[in-house]
């Protein structure tokens, strides 16, 4: 291993150490931003569903600690880790990560997004840890209450916004990539993660599931023309929009069919059409925007 490797690993670990002593559980990661330590159970025939309760490491987040003893020997076994990942949803902090990209052709303004987001539903973003990525987006920490389980999403909220919660992972300040290094931005490392606005935490948690009614009233051809009729950029924006109004008025297992199809006219793949109708599904109990 080259110098420059070796003090990689070992900020990579000293880093480590550093958040787990904050009370922040630990796992190495690779350059890539994933785990480094491949599973014991790689190779099996069957998927094993073991989170670690073998006893070894490789289990990606479920291997988290702030163990100090712990989090040396992760380190040891993959030398070549060149960052940590913090596991999101585990105590003290059951930490959430608002994660906003930036889009590299300008298509996406995620910091706009939010800001938006924050107008309609009443809250604002307290001081907190906020840590710069290497592509110019931003990881923003917030802390959940006990006993509420936030969900991973990708673009649920709105192009550009994911979210890590319960079974995730951020990438920590210090980490080296291969796209380059996580950073704090100047001023907020002295920061605890400061609560998650109630009005935000009611967007990220998922609603009670909806009353669904037997069948689906006329509206419903006229959802299925609305996303027929999506312009290039308009698909998934206008589907999300037709499958919360189903969902809201307790039809929207019953056209949820017929909205994928739509969908995969108007030119998104079917994987796209079904995730975006789930999002909405998630979202509809109480109230329901469309993203961006």
């Amino acid at each position: 291993m080259a110098t420059t490797d070796r003090r990689t690993a070992t900020l990579a670990l000293a880093h480590a150490l550093s958040a787990a002593e904050h009370g922040l559980p630990v796992i190495p990661l690779s350059a890539t931003k994933l785990p480094a330590l491949r599973s014991p159970h790689h190779g099996e025939t069957l998927p094993s569903g073991c989170r670690g309760a073998c006893g070894l490491p490789g289990h990606g987040v479920h291997d988290a600690t702030t163990d100090p003893a712990a989090v040396r020997a992760l380190f040891a076994a993959a030398p070549w880790a060149t960052g940590y990942g913090i596991a999101c949803g585990r105590p003290p902090h059951h930490l959430i990560g608002v994660d906003l990209d930036i889009d590299a052709a300008g298509r996406t303004d995620s910091v706009a997004a939010l800001q938006q987001l924050a107008l309609q539903h009443l809250f604002t973003i307290p001081p907190t840890v906020t840590v710069l990525t290497p592509s110019g987006g931003r990881h923003i920490w917030l802390s959940g209450p006990p006993g509420t389980a936030v969900p991973n999403s990708a673009g649920r909220l709105a192009p550009g916004i994911d979210i890590r919660g319960t079974g995730g992972y951020l990438v920590g300040p210090g980490s080296v990539t291969a796209r380059g290094v996580y950073r704090l931005v100047p001023g907020t490392g002295t920061l605890p993660p400061a609560p998650c606005p109630s009005a935000l935490l009611h967007l990220l948690t998922p609603p009670a599931p909806p009353r669904h009614h037997h069948g689906h009233p006329d509206q419903g051809s006229g959802l299925i023309r609305f996303v027929l009729a999506a312009g290039e950029g308009q698909r998934n924006t206008r589907l999300f929009w037709a499958a919360c109004r189903a969902y809201e008025h307790g039809f929207g297992d019953a056209l949820a069919e017929d909205l994928t199809r739509a969908a995969v006219r108007t030119g998104l793949s079917e994987h796209e059409a079904r995730a975006t109708i789930a999002s909405a599904a998630r979202l509809t109990a109480t109230r329901c925007e469309p993203p961006g």
